[in-house]
């Protein structure tokens, strides 16, 4: 059988990202980046408006959207989470069993979002948030609406 290319693309881009979260991370496997992943990215998704939400989708490797629109309902977003704390508890919750330093996942997820999707698109993902939270993001994925 032979695999579309879309398809074999796909593969590999979610190949890419989850090593490249494994490696940034210092986690065990793909299999935990991948965990790390979808969590982070469910959490930030659900905090959202829907527009925004299906902007940032449209932005992700059609695998790791795939991942990131599993689950979503909507019509129950944007959730309001507004401390930092509270994002990094739902975070921790979400990836139970495993036990990982939520800050730093969180921090190592949104800094793979911002490497790899428009610095236009994370900006207005970023602007939604509450400010201790936007604190998690790269600083250079923060500053970059006021620098252009």
């Amino acid at each position: 059988m032979t695999v579309p290319p879309a398809i074999a693309h796909g593969v590999q881009q979610i190949q890419e990202w989850l090593k490249e979260l494994r490696d940034n991370a210092g986690l065990s496997d793909e299999a935990e980046a991948l965990s790390v992943l979808r969590n982070v990215l469910h959490q930030l998704r659900d905090r959202l408006t829907p527009d925004e939400a299906i902007e940032l989708g449209a932005q992700l490797p059609v695998i790791v959207r795939g991942l990131y629109y599993e689950g979503w309902r909507p019509s129950r977003t944007p959730q309001k989470v507004r401390t930092k704390q509270a994002f990094l508890d739902e975070v921790t919750t979400k990836m139970l069993p495993r036990r990982l330093p939520p800050e730093s996942v969180v921090k190592d997820v949104f800094a793979l979002v911002a490497h790899h999707c428009d610095p236009g698109e994370v900006g207005d993902v970023i602007a939604q948030l509450p400010s201790e939270i936007k604190a998690l993001w790269p600083e250079t994925a923060r500053t970059f609406k006021a620098r252009t």
